[in-house]
């Protein structure tokens, strides 16, 4: 039994089938994809917010190929980001063919928005934080901008380049984040391998891939998928465990995989589990805000940027996605938007359009035909320093119930690979249950 049909849940389900268990989903809303999903709304087809990936997401791009959504997907050839300010200034950061991390030498040394001392004590950093232990306790119960305070780094140098990369991915500032959490950021999609942080993201909404293509591939997999039942109750038994579900018949399985948030794992979780509940209550949440902006013409020539001097910091074109025929829908992602969670529409539509229009020149006379707000309070677990301590693995106290999902100790911080390699981790306990009975079960009713 696996609860929860976000990326977590999907891939222990496919693991889990593919080694020739039976396996039955639970998700207690009408669609799989959990946290990454998509949605409609005048007229136009949405994703909750923009959920990208690199080229070092190995295990995500794996889900892809068995979801057979690789063409649903693009993926830059080589790492290409350009980087707008106000008065329509743009920078790239452009990586070359050079090993790592020289491959950043020339984007670094052409970077305008930092003067030539503040880009070379910028490249001394970086090498130093490819020696940082991502492992180590120590790093992280340490602040990631008391780090980068250590080691000099100005102002204009924590914004324009550290949280341009730490912020989206660990969905927290620097000062509020772990250096541990960062350095692994860093090293991983940046500092270790030329190509790690190319990037990529879907072209079409995220529905179509993680929740119409996962449905066809569980189904095809002889998965049993029941949306729109919640699990009320994971109850211990001699014998396997009794899932509770509302007033739905209770069912029975072998082997349990809880892959929900934290906070309802906290819920769901029966004593003796070996999961202390205020720990995972520890580990707290950290919002994302995005604003859909749809304008008249196009205002924007590139497929994503990030913003530096504004408070956009990331912004994607979707036209194409959301199959609007004319305009431009722009998607404007807000990391650790503790702020702007609590503005109005009005606020933020005052506080962004004028934004937008220093930094795009052409949305400047645009007419807006659209502007939509959606706010995800509890978007991520925060990756602050002393979070990983509190991070679970798969297993509990209790053989048989598994734990998955983006806040168990994966390494990674709230990413889609992280949930993917949290299902393998949670899947390969579970099998390892299941093996140790005579018969592979399946759920039934009670």
């Amino acid at each position: 039994m696996v609860v929860g049909g976000g990326l977590a849940g999907i891939t222990a389900a496919l693991d889990c089938a593919s080694a020739g268990a039976a396996v039955t989903v639970l998700e207690s809303r009408g669609r799989l994809g959990g946290a990454a999903y998509s949605f409609t709304r005048d007229g136009i087809v949405a994703d909750n917010g923009q959920h990208v990936f690199l080229r070092c997401c190995t295990s995500y791009r794996e889900l892809l190929g068995r979801l057979g959504a690789t063409h649903l997907v693009t993926l830059q050839p080589r790492l290409s980001i350009p980087v707008l300010a106000p008065g329509g200034q743009v920078s790239w950061l452009r990586r070359s063919d050079l090993p790592a991390p020289l491959h950043l030498a020339g984007a670094l040394a052409r970077y305008r928005y930092l003067g030539p001392r503040q880009r070379a004590s910028l490249a001394l950093a970086m090498n130093a934080l490819r020696r940082v232990d991502p492992d180590d306790p120590v790093a992280d119960a340490r602040s990631f901008g008391d780090w980068l305070s250590v080691h000099r780094q100005s102002r204009e140098a924590v914004e324009f380049m550290w949280e341009l990369i730490a912020r989206p991915t660990l969905n927290l500032r620097a000062a509020d984040a772990s250096l541990a959490q960062a350095a692994y950021v860093f090293q991983q999609g940046l500092l270790s391998d030329r190509a790690a942080g190319d990037i990529g993201y879907a072209h079409v909404p995220l529905g179509e891939i993680h929740d119409v293509a996962a449905q066809l591939a569980l189904a095809q997999a002889g998965v049993d998928v029941r949306l729109r039942l919640a699990a009320t109750a994971v109850l211990p038994m001699d014998e396997g465990f009794r899932i509770e579900a509302g007033a739905a018949a209770p069912l029975v399985a072998d082997a349990v995989i809880l892959a929900v948030p934290h906070v309802r794992a906290a819920r769901l979780l029966p004593p003796a589990c070996g999961v202390e509940v205020t720990r995972l209550a520890r580990l707290g949440t950290s919002p994302i805000v995005n604003l859909h902006v749809v304008y008249d013409r196009r205002v924007l020539d590139v497929p994503f940027a990030a913003g530096v001097r504004t408070p956009v910091q990331w912004l994607f074109d979707r036209t194409s996605g959301a199959g609007l025929d004319r305009g431009q829908y722009l998607a404007i992602s807000l990391s650790a938007a503790d702020a702007e969670l609590d503005m109005t529409v009005e606020d933020l539509r005052s506080r962004f359009l004028p934004a937008l229009g220093e930094l795009l020149p052409r949305a400047a006379d645009a007419r807006v035909e659209l502007f939509l707000v959606t706010r995800e309070h509890a978007a991520t677990f925060r990756a602050a320093p002393s979070a990983r301590a509190l991070r679970p693995g798969p297993r509990t106290s209790i053989p048989g119930l598994m734990l998955a999902g983006t806040w168990t100790d994966t390494g990674w911080p709230a990413t889609m690979e992280g949930a993917v390699r949290s299902g393998h981790a949670a899947a390969r306990e579970a099998l390892k249950t299941v093996a140790r009975k005579p018969e592979v079960g399946t759920a039934v009713a009670a």
